[in-house]
């Protein structure tokens, strides 16, 4: 991903609180997570001649096959979630960053797995540049990352076939993970509440598509 300059004009904003407007109207209801969205310039996540498009309520293709979410998926999620100042939060798939600018900027101190290698490179430097500073990994996301286990809060952006059991075990009891299950044509959002080391509360949230989670890693 190529950032050609970092401008976030008059304009940029502009058509980021027309986005907001549209994200209430769609039913997003934490303040916190509306703010922190109007402010990620999402256009700089994306490929300069998707630009124009970086504000309507759509995802789009990204590098490697993989795509940026569409802000409402991202705002559900993210407001599903429910992230505190200092949560522990482990996100599957780095993507393009977009997402864990907006769980950065809620106050998380975000842990960051990406397998596909020009996508956990290419982030890293406008993530910095944004004033972001999470913690990259390039790996395995249905291995989570056991050594800075366990997590308040897990995040996976990718459609996983079940809920990973590994990633279960990393998280906190008291904590909760936001994950899409089903096949790879459609998923649903789903939450799971971890109750003790041996219980946790499982609950649905309606249909999306993603992309689908895959393992090990891809180093072209």
């Amino acid at each position: 991903m190529e950032i050609v300059n970092f401008e976030d004009s008059y304009r940029h904003k502009g058509l980021r609180r027309k986005l907001i407007d549209e994200l209430r109207r769609k039913g997003i209801r934490d303040e916190r997570v509306l703010n922190a969205i109007d402010k990620v310039p999402r256009h700089l996540f994306m490929d300069s001649s998707f630009v124009e498009f970086a504000y309507q309520d759509k995802a789009f293709p990204i590098a490697a096959g993989q795509t940026i979410s569409q802000p409402y998926t991202v705002a559900f999620m993210t407001e599903l979630l429910n992230i505190k100042p200092h949560d522990k939060v482990f996100e599957v798939g780095t993507g393009s960053g977009y997402q864990t600018a907006i769980l950065s900027e809620l106050g998380g101190k975000v842990y960051t797995i990406e397998r596909q290698k020009d996508l956990f490179q290419g982030c890293q430097h406008l993530l910095k540049m944004l004033g972001y500073n999470p913690l990259y990994f390039f790996g395995d996301g249905y291995l989570g990352k056991p050594t800075y286990a366990p997590y308040d809060k897990i995040i996976v952006t990718a459609g996983a076939p079940e809920i990973p059991q590994v990633l279960v075990e990393q998280l906190a009891v008291g904590g909760r993970m936001v994950i899409p299950i089903g096949a790879e044509d459609l998923q649903v959002m789903t939450t799971i509440d971890k109750v003790s080391s041996t219980q946790v509360n499982v609950r649905e949230h309606g249909y999306f598509v993603f992309v689908p989670m895959l393992k090990g890693t891809n180093n072209r």
